[in-house]
């Protein structure tokens, strides 16, 4: 049953919620004071990208404690880390708020050990510039010399620099940190793949709602806004005034970890914290249905899948989609000879770990 202070359901249709989730009043203490920029309209719920978004999220199968979490981030508007096994679904609910709340196509921005801040925040690509520098001074008229026993030519004026704004662009969290009137969902993929300072790079950013361009705020009294290229697209050209980017809005931040390392105290004191354990008998078959349409009350083949893949997990963690790609095989009339089951499990529902891998 849905509680009336929930603004994420999971089951789409969320027009009112989402307009619930906008007028709301944020904490005092997460209150931010961005302008949006109103020649910039942020992605809709069209395109591509946004079907990407709806096909991955739409299929997510969100229990009561789930979505008891996911409300309470929403309502504070604080980071959401969630923690569990490879393939319990961490990801997809990033991509399940968006589609349930109509937020747009989700800013993914992945982590590796070589990722730092300034990966999230914006990209600079200053040896282009350079380079764009030295092919205007050669295209500057006059600019050869003269030769031998001639007048040289009046010197021409200096070509003008290409302007920053070419070489610039917003990554997935600083596009996320733009003033909006409602919030962008952003997942950060793997946060626990990090190098060891990140998690603490990003409090500042979380506790501020936005950050500085140190390359733009440097040319702030010459050009005091400059149009620059976001995430979603390179063109998008959003005016960022005197360097800064501040939003109005903290976005919906989804952050996944695998369990590979702890985090400092100071970091998850300021996140909502969700582990996502296996799913069950019951929720395996609400995702079989809502992700293939199949029934498995009304098929004792596809029950018996369910129970080899539930036996298969004690021995080794399995991912959910295993289960799907099984059923979908079967669906498609393959491995279905009697002498092949043992075949089509090993090869279907491969162990993530364990000592079978």
């Amino acid at each position: 049953m849905a509680k009336d202070w929930w603004l994420y359901r999971g089951a789409g249709e969320g027009a009112d919620r989402r307009a619930r989730l906008e007028a709301g009043s944020p904490p005092p203490w997460r209150d931010f004071t961005g302008t949006p920029d109103p020649g910039y309209a942020p992605p809709g719920c069209e395109g591509p990208a946004w079907e990407r978004t709806w096909r991955r999220g739409e299929g997510y199968v969100p229990d009561e404690p789930e979505k008891d979490v996911v409300n309470t981030a929403l309502h504070l508007r604080r980071p959401l880390l969630i923690t569990g096994r490879p393939g319990v679904g961490k990801s997809t609910l990033a991509y399940s708020i968006a589609a349930d709340l109509g937020l747009g196509p989700v800013l993914h921005w992945p982590i590796t050990s070589r990722t730092v801040l300034r990966d999230g925040l914006y990209l600079y690509d200053a040896i282009g510039r350079l380079q764009e520098a030295g092919l205007e001074q050669l295209r500057t008229p006059g600019a050869a010399a003269a030769p031998s026993g001639t007048v040289p030519a009046p010197a021409s004026a200096p070509a003008p620099a290409p302007s920053i704004s070419r070489y610039l662009r917003l990554g997935p969290l600083g596009t996320a940190l733009l003033a909006q009137d409602r919030p962008r969902v952003l997942l950060v993929d793997e946060i626990d793949k990090s190098d060891i300072d990140l998690p603490g790079d990003l409090l500042t950013v979380f506790e501020d709602g936005g950050f500085v361009i140190p390359e733009l705020a440097r040319l702030a009294q010459e050009d005091p806004t400059v149009a620059i290229g976001t995430d979603d697209d390179p063109d998008a050209a959003v005016r960022i005034t005197q360097g800064r980017v501040q939003c109005r809005y903290f976005p919906v931040v989804v952050l996944t970890s695998n369990g590979e390392r702890d985090f400092p105290p100071a970091f998850l004191r300021r996140c909502v914290r969700l582990h996502l354990e296996p799913p069950g008998p019951e929720k395996l078959a609400r995702i079989v249905r809502r992700r293939l349409g199949v029934d498995i009350e009304d098929s004792a083949e596809y029950q018996e899948l369910v129970r080899s893949f539930l036996d298969r997990a004690e021995d080794g963690d399995l991912a959910t989609d295993q289960l799907l790609n099984a059923i979908q095989l079967r669906l498609a009339g393959a491995w279905s000879a009697a002498g092949d089951r043992d075949r089509f499990l090993a090869t279907v529902m491969q162990h993530l770990n364990g000592p079978s891998v």
